[in-house]
């Protein structure tokens, strides 16, 4: 679902950027009000679940492969707005050092994975829990629900991105211009990867997370969207936990094939027989990525180079977002109190 440079016109980027952005900017406001500078490692460890999450590729029966984005957890246990902020943190790192998404198409990416995908997940995860207590099996399947349903939305609005293109931006002839693939193919394709894929695992995932916190951290579960609550964070059990991730993230290289939609201007070529020109204008706008693919620089690897690769960019990534988290909680705390925390509105 990571859209790269070149499927998307220039116009599209820009609509779908400026809707993220002013999404994120509401965002930050939000959390601001309610967030400690204190609980920011909070969202910290949110962007971190879902980049490590994300680097696990499961092959799909077409021949592609997809993978888990983990917002569905994070919006339960952050809310939708702070786990927007945590899925765009992840999303930024992976287009800017991993080459994992287009800088270009990096709103409609936050767009999908960093608004709908939470929103949606929440009205679903809300609905289907009611008022049931937090320990109890409705709401572990409200979990799993809102899970399949977040990320298969997700994917639906990815599609339908991908095949407005050729409609509404093509040559005088009708040659798209960027994505290829109309509506009647992009959108079955994403639905079909995500249906049958990404959405059982998403729902999985955030099933046995949250049943897994309904035995052993009530408390975090308990402040649901209301993050100032959820500072009983078990720090040694997050270590562990990170560590096994990193070290299980090779596996996502046994999936072979490429997900739906983010092939190489070649692998369009050899499928339909030309390049569309936008597409391989804008391609290559942005050739300064740290890890490209979480790879080390080459090409015809060995296995072992190609885990080598994964393992240095997982922890990599987990770096960066933590030297983020630092310079933001420093930030805050110039602004706060003495017990560094941001200054809070009043409450209502």
């Amino acid at each position: 679902m990571h859209i790269p440079d070149g499927y998307l016109s220039p116009q599209t980027n820009v609509v779908l950027g400026a809707a993220s952005a002013l999404a994120v900017a509401v965002a930050a406001a939000k959390t601001a009000r309610t967030v400690k500078a204190k609980y920011i490692p909070l969202l910290s460890i949110g962007a971190a679940f879902a980049f490590t999450i994300q680097m696990f590729n499961i092959p799909v029966p077409d021949g592609t492969t997809a993978h888990a984005v983990g917002g569905t957890l994070l919006t339960i246990l952050l809310g939708p707005w702070a786990a927007m902020i945590s899925i765009a943190v992840a999303l930024t790192l992976q287009a800017l050092f991993f080459g994992d998404g287009g800088i270009l198409a990096l709103g409609a990416n936050i767009f999908n994975m960093g608004v709908i995908l939470p929103f949606v997940s929440y009205a679903v995860y809300r609905l289907v829990a009611g008022g049931s207590a937090v320990q109890s099996k409705q709401r572990l399947a409200a979990a799993a629900i809102a899970g399949y349903i977040g990320i298969t939305a997700a994917a639906g609005m990815a599609g339908v991105e991908f095949g407005l293109q050729p409609l509404l931006f093509h040559t005088a002839n009708g040659t798209p211009l960027y994505s290829p693939y109309g509506l009647n193919v992009a959108v079955p394709a994403m639905l079909f990867a995500h249906l049958t894929i990404a959405g059982p695992v998403e729902a999985l995932v955030t099933a046995m997370v949250i049943a897994y916190l309904q035995r052993s951290n009530y408390a975090l579960l308990a402040g649901e969207s209301n993050v100032r609550t959820s500072g009983s964070v078990r720090w040694r059990r997050v270590v562990v936990t990170f560590a096994i991730l990193v070290a299980l993230t090779p596996l996502g290289l046994l999936a072979k094939g490429t997900a739906w939609g983010e092939w190489s201007g070649e692998e369009i070529q050899a499928v339909t027989g030309f390049i569309p020109a936008g597409m391989q204008r804008f391609s290559g706008f942005w050739r300064h990525t740290l890890l490209p693919d979480y790879a080390i620089a080459g090409h015809d690897q060995m296995f072992w180079q190609q885990t080598l690769g994964y393992l240095i960019s997982a922890l990599a990534g987990l770096a960066l977002i933590a030297i983020a988290t630092f310079i933001i909680q420093r930030i805050m705390r110039k602004g706060g109190d003495r017990d560094g925390s941001a200054p809070l509105a009043p409450r209502k």
